[in-house]
């Protein structure tokens, strides 16, 4: 579950991130968080993910105290979510297969798990006989396929996809948010960040919308 009390990310002076913010997500669902440029949806999930710390309030994620969480608990922390990152950060000089293990050797995952987990997501992303390709020989949804097996090779309770389609094609969008929804189907829990008002409404069950660093709407489809 995620719970945010009254929480607050200033960047200085009167410029917040996000304001106030209370907010609660249970297991198990899915959620479009959405809204213009600006509007503090990006910052909403980097305080979820703990990319940036919370500057007031209290904010609970998978049984994680964010609000004091101390430096030695955040890999594990970590290892509870999968995230789909906008730009990706896929690396370049890595293979399809070493760029999805590298999630599970960062956690120090046996070798043995990584040989049996990391051909399974593979195949879960129709990728079969791209493994040796590098991200460089790659078409963009293949690119995002990647992402999107990486974000769930080591088996998370969360998945945070930022922006998911934004580089990609209509068709590959939709397949995307179509995997999204599978994972939800398998318990998973899905906050989405978008501002493709065509797909929240095709695949919408919770939508947050922000505006200035508030939630100005919380609506169940």
């Amino acid at each position: 579950m995620i719970q945010f009390t009254d929480v607050s990310q200033s960047y200085g002076g009167d410029l917040y991130g996000v304001k106030n913010i209370d907010l609660t997500i249970n297991n198990g669902e899915f959620v479009f968080i959405t809204g213009p440029n600006g509007s503090g949806k990006t910052t909403l999930a980097k305080l979820i993910t703990h990319e940036v710390p919370v500057a007031s309030g209290k904010l609970s994620v998978n049984g994680f105290d964010l609000h004091k969480i101390k430096n030695r608990e955040v890999p594990y922390l970590r290892r509870s979510m999968g995230i789909v990152f906008q730009d990706l950060k896929l690396f370049d000089r890595k293979t399809v297969y070493e760029n999805i293990a590298f999630a599970m050797r960062v956690i120090g995952a046996h070798p043995a798990a990584i040989r049996k987990r990391v051909p399974a997501a593979i195949q879960a992303i129709g990728l079969e006989g791209r493994e040796r390709s590098y991200p460089g020989e790659l078409s963009g949804g293949e690119r995002q396929r990647v992402a999107f097996a990486r974000a769930i090779v080591n088996n998370p309770k969360l998945i945070i996809a930022d922006e998911p389609t934004g580089n990609i094609d209509r068709e590959m969008g939709i397949e995307m948010m179509e995997f999204l929804k599978m994972m939800n189907e398998l318990k998973k829990t899905i906050v989405v960040i978008s501002h493709n008002d065509e797909l929240v409404r095709q695949f919408g069950s919770r939508v947050i919308r922000m505006e200035n660093g508030s939630i100005v709407e919380d609506t169940r489809i």
